[in-house]
Order: structure tokens, then sequence, then C-alpha cells
């Protein structure tokens, strides 16, 4: 017989009957926690899902949320859930044409705004016609308060169980190239992806989760919301961005993922403070070395942590070596909107396989093509793209395989390496393909770097467009410059003659989600950057270091 896994809402049930009184989730108000235990959650969710039918929307009817992280994105996905709505998460950073993309290709009847940055720049992509509804933050105008939807006093309270292959959310991709397209994925699709975090995870009741990468990508989705319902475990926010350090030291998760990004930014602040020769000498010292690694973890909060992760980007293999060296593993995973984010992780974790993403999940199959591209199948995969026949078609096989456009190498232990993407490879003026992205990890072994994209398209050679760690920004020019030149004659003679990259210019903008050039999920969007410095890379040569003012 076969093993059907219960959706969400039959775990926070489970949850209500075995721990009901025990507080859930954790949100941050001015430094202060507003606790909700599984019961009061259960009752919001109610509440809320039961306010929507009585304004008049329709089971089927798409509902978008359009907000940071806090425990009123959980209560409201659960009351989509509870009430047979389809969630359209949107990113919180989308601008307005974005949001306006979104709702018109969803057909999303209403829209919950909570905690935003900018939602006066936003409001403008939220139609006039669709029900709007807040979350007890400041956001845009909205018809319904929280408050109001809640003292509506109507709670949905006999539901039908969803049915596993009921679309249960639409998610859109972040669109690092064209537009977004809604990746279709079921109950059944995502309880399958959650259950099988917490399986090898292990996690528990006792766990203790922090929220705070976007609700709306997947990953978060599942590895923090997903698996918190799978596992009983209670979960925190953040409150802003400039309290994060303190919101992390307050949860003191024991699970904890982050992005590649953050990973980096983490590293340079460490060495930025101490000094890296200083920090090297004292980390070899064995009694020093081990109160040095205590203050570090300390000092970033994850002193409690039995697991750390890191997905949604490559990532150096040598920072995921330093950060192994103070005493910190980090599981690098891989996934995608297509699949649930959950597919293949370094898990336990295994040192001698830094730099690959681990091998497939249990449940999982994987393939590679003739040209080296990665392909997956498992019960986590969407059903389709929604409303794009065509895209839904192209990106499956005969078996249904979906096509990752991830390239791989996959070795004899059946671990799995990414070395880029088939979209990023380009053609360089001499009709040579470049794969960017194994160069991009070779020179990010210099610390004084936070961002990296090689760019080539048309030119003769490579070229490496880089961003500045905040630290060595602050540097004198030539020191930097120096560095800088040492890591780009020592990368060079290690590629083929036609990768050797041509010059490295430090970039004068910083490279932002507002300024269009990384993806919600701090993704960079290459064929942006390529459009505004491919000109100007033309005439450089003899593999030189410069910044763009430079130029």
């Amino acid at each position: 017989m076969e093993n059907v896994i219960k959706n969400p809402l039959e775990m926070l049930s489970h949850w209500v009957d075995t721990q009901g009184d025990k507080v859930y989730l954790r949100q941050p108000i001015n430094g202060q926690y507003v606790e909700f235990t599984w019961k009061q959650v259960k009752q919001q969710v109610e509440l809320i899902a039961g306010a929507l039918h009585h304004l008049g929307l329709k089971r089927g009817d798409k509902v978008a949320i359009l907000s940071k992280n806090c425990a009123e994105w959980f209560i409201t996905d659960l009351a989509l859930m509870h009430g047979g709505f389809i969630s359209v998460p949107i990113y919180p950073t989308a601008n307005a044409d974005t949001i306006r993309y979104v709702l018109e290709h969803s057909g999303s009847k209403a829209i919950f705004s909570g905690k935003l940055d900018y939602w006066a720049e936003q409001e403008t992509g939220v139609g006039g016609d669709i029900l709007r509804l807040s979350m007890p933050y400041d956001t845009m105008p909205c018809q319904y308060s929280w408050q109001q939807l809640l003292d509506f006093n109507d709670p949905l309270l006999d539901a039908p169980n969803p049915e596993p292959e009921q679309t249960m959310t639409l998610i859109y991709t972040s669109g690092s190239t064209g537009k977004p397209k809604g990746a279709i994925q079921t109950f059944a699709s995502y309880a399958w992806t959650c259950n099988a975090v917490v399986r090898d995870l292990k996690t528990t009741v006792d766990d203790r989760l922090l929220s705070y990468l976007p609700l709306a990508h997947i990953t978060e989705r599942v590895a923090m919301e997903g698996s918190s319902y799978y596992s009983g475990s209670s979960v925190a926010f953040v409150e802003s961005l400039d309290s994060f350090v303190e919101d992390v030291q307050r949860c003191r998760p024991t699970v904890f993922f982050s992005v590649p990004r953050l990973w980096t930014l983490f590293h340079l602040n460490i060495v930025n403070k101490v000094g890296e020769s200083k920090l090297n000498f004292l980390l070899k010292i064995p009694i020093i070395s081990s109160l040095v690694k205590r203050k570090i973890h300390k000092g970033l909060g994850l002193e409690h942590c039995r697991l750390l992760g890191s997905g949604s980007a490559p990532v150096p293999a040598s920072l995921l070596q330093w950060y192994s060296d103070i005493g910190l593993n980090i599981c690098e995973a891989w996934g995608m909107t297509e699949n649930c984010a959950y597919s293949i992780i370094n898990h336990p974790f295994n040192a001698n396989k830094i730099g690959s993403v681990g091998r497939p999940i249990e449940g999982c199959q994987v393939r590679r093509t003739d040209e080296g591209e990665l392909m997956v199948k498992s019960p986590g995969l969407m059903q389709g793209y929604y409303l794009q026949e065509e895209a839904t078609a192209a990106a499956f096989d005969e078996d249904g395989f979906f096509y990752t456009g991830d390239i791989c190498e996959i070795d004899d232990d059946g671990y799995i390496s990414i070395t880029g993407r088939v979209k990023d490879n380009f053609k360089t003026s001499k009709g040579k393909y470049v794969a960017p992205v194994p160069i991009e990890r070779k020179l990010a072994q210099d610390s004084h770097l936070e961002l990296i994209c090689v760019i080539g398209s048309g030119l003769p050679h490579p070229v490496a467009l880089v961003q500045l760690s905040e630290g060595a920004a602050k540097q004198p020019r030539e020191e930097v410059r120096a560095s800088l030149k040492a890591t780009l004659d020592s990368v060079n003679p290690n590629l083929e003659s036609h990768e050797h990259v041509d010059a490295m210019i430090v970039t004068t903008d910083t490279w932002t989600v507002e300024n269009d050039i990384l993806t919600p999920t701090l993704k960079i969007k290459r064929h942006v950057l390529e459009k505004q410095f491919n000109a100007k890379a033309e005439g450089i040569r003899g593999a030189k270091v410069m910044w763009e003012d430079e130029i």
C-alpha cells in the first residue's frame, strides 16, 4: 500500500494535538519577541481562511503574498492552503513591473501586503481592482487590515482536505534571464520534498530555525517553513537588516542555511576585523585556536548550530574550506524552483568533497546528457510552467527527467559538481566557447573580492568584472591592484589559452537587486553586466587590473 505523506494542514493539526501550547513562531517587534503557539497559529489560519471566503474569494482562486518574512507569512500561507486557494508569492524586493507581471500572469484575485522596505514605489504594480489585504506592519494602503480579517470571526472549520495532486502554489522563478516563469507545485510535490528534508537532516521538535531568506524563494519555503511543519521545530524571524546579528544571536539557531553572498560577507567581516595574517597566525596556535574559533562561532550567533547549509548559487570551495578549518562545516546543496529546491546535498558533510554539491537524495534520480547537462527526476518536480505549454514541454525529456540548465561532472563516488550554466557559456570573437563559472571560482580565492562576473561574448578573451569587499574598498588602490594582479597571474596559467582573462575591471557601482544586477536571491544577472561593459572592455589587453574610472 502506497505511503501517502500528510499535507501541511494535517501536520499543523498533529502539532496542535501533541504540543499545542508550545511556542511555534517568534516574531521580533521592537527587539522583543511576539510569540505564537501552535494552537494560536491554527486559530488564526482558520479565521483568515474564513474571512477570505466571507469576502467572496472562491476555492482555486490565486492569492499573492508580497512581504518580507514574518510570522504572518506562514499563517497566510497555511490559511490559503486551508481555504483551497493557490498562493502566489512575490519577492519583497520586486519592482512595480515585476509585481504587475506576476499578478496579471497568475490572474491573482487578491494580494496580502506585509513588511516592505519600498512599498510606495511598488504600489503602482498592484492593479486597482485586485483585493488588497494587509499584514500588521507599515505597508501599502489596503482594503482590509489583518485585525479586520481576524475580527470577521467567521472561522473556516470544516474544510475539505486538499488532494495530493491539487495545485498548492505557483512559484515564479527569480528571472535571471527573461520574464519569470510560474512553476506549478502541488501538495504532493511540496509535502514529499519537505518530508525528505526532515528525514535527511533529522530535524526535530527541539530544533530552532531562523527564517530570513526570502520566503518567495522555494529554498526557504521548503527548508525553513516546510521543514517546521514536518518536524515540529520552532521558527524565529529577523526584524530588519540592521538587527540581523542580534536576531541570530537571540534565536540561537540549531540549523542555519544561507546563500554564498552572505557566507562571503561573514568571512570578509571576520577577516577585516582581525586581519588575515593575524587570524591565520592565531589559528595555528593550538590552545588559542580553539578560543578564537569559539569566539567566531559566538560572534556569528552560530555556536549552537548542528547543521549549516549553503545553496542557490555557486560558492567557492576555498570559502567552504576556510569555514571548515574554523570548525563550521557548511553542507552545500543543489536544487531549483522546478524541483522544490532539494535534490542533491553534501550531507553528511564530507570534507573530501568540498567543491561538489553532494550526492542525490533518496528518491531523486540524476542523468548527465552527452553535452554535460544535469537532468533530475523526483516526486518533488513541478507539474509544469503555468500557462506556458511550450516551455513545459521543452523542460522534460520523454522519461520525465527535467533539464536543469546546469552543466555538471559526476565523480566515481556519485558526487556532483556544477561547472556552469548552459546559458552562461559564451563564445569569444575567436569562436571558442568559455565556461565562466569555473574561472570565477578560481578568482574568488582573493579575499579582496566580494562578487565576480566573467563576461566575454564577442570579445577576443574573457574579462572579469569584480566588486571589492567593503574592507578592500577602503585600502590604497595600488595595494589592492597588486593583490588582484597576483591572483590573475596565478589563475591564467591554469586555464586553456582561449580562457585567459584579459583584464580585471573593478566596477564603481554596487551590484544590487534595486539596480537590476542581482536577482532577489542574489544571483548575478550576467546579461545585464555584459550589456553595460562589453563595449568598455573591448580594447583592454595584457591581464591588466583596472578600475572602471581608469578605462
